[in-house]
């Protein structure tokens, strides 16, 4: 509840004159509102400025997370597929996720992504064919048409921190294909989290050692050798063309 009290303070220093408390937020000068924020809950019409505010996104924000925590509490155990939108369906790696959505399914793992087309559609594809349960964490964009048909229990985030949160939550390994920028930055999210153990260990897989070899020799021959990182877990990043292999791979760590 807000409301004025007479601000006395017999120390010296200017004068702020009234204190207004509004819950836990105190209010002096010209920090005081000009209108009363009961008065404005009751108010039929008015300004609707305070729906873009960060308090109120807040809300926004905190209703996401019980979201996605209600609908994924019982998933079960779960692998993530990361890769790119842009991946066309006679791509070689499409077949590829496909095949390792639909052997983790037979396994008795869910399968998770993105949502969207390319590698996540073809792992969705792959986990509902079987009869498996295929995860869409979609994200709010501009250019993005929705969850792909193949999801069978989906959920679409406003924010990609949580969507992110959601992934590594319930996802206890992650196969990532070729992608982009989001691809890499869900890829570095998971090896930061890990290498850092703000995460439980868990086995991440590069599939198509090509398309990633320039990336780790980067890192190995610039990153690491001026101190940046400290050595990577050999166990911690597998890199394969193997589909079989890819699944196994988290299949042991699940055991």
């Amino acid at each position: 509840m807000a409301d004025m009290v007479d601000n006395h303070n017999d120390d010296e220093g200017p004068d702020l004159g009234r204190t207004y408390h509004s819950g836990p937020v105190i209010m002096r000068g010209p920090m005081i509102p000009e209108a009363d924020a009961n008065a404005g809950l009751l108010s039929s019409g008015g300004d609707t400025d305070w729906l873009h505010m960060d308090p109120w996104r807040v809300l926004r924000i905190q209703a996401e997370f019980v979201d996605g925590f209600g609908a994924l509490a019982e998933l079960g155990p779960a692998a993530a597929i990361f890769g790119s939108a842009r991946t066309s369906r006679e791509d070689p790696n499409y077949a590829a996720a496909r095949k390792m959505g639909g052997d983790l399914a037979k396994a008795g793992m869910a399968v998770i992504t993105g949502g969207g087309p390319g590698i996540m559609e073809a792992a969705n594809k792959g986990a509902a064919e079987v009869g498996g349960k295929s995860v869409g964490l979609g994200i709010e964009l501009p250019m993005e048409q929705g969850l792909n048909r193949w999801v069978n229990l989906g959920i679409t985030f406003r924010y990609f921190f949580v969507r992110k949160m959601m992934f590594m939550k319930y996802s206890s390994g992650i196969i990532v294909c070729p992608g982009g920028f989001g691809t890499l930055d869900e890829m570095f999210e998971v090896l930061t989290l890990v290498q850092t153990h703000k995460a439980p260990s868990m086995p991440i897989v590069l599939f198509d050692r090509a398309y990633w070899q320039g990336l780790f020799d980067w890192i190995s021959d610039t990153v690491k050798q001026r101190g940046m990182i400290s050595e990577l877990d050999p166990d911690l990043v597998i890199r394969t063309d193997d589909p079989d292999e890819a699944v196994q791979a988290i299949l042991r760590h699940r055991a």
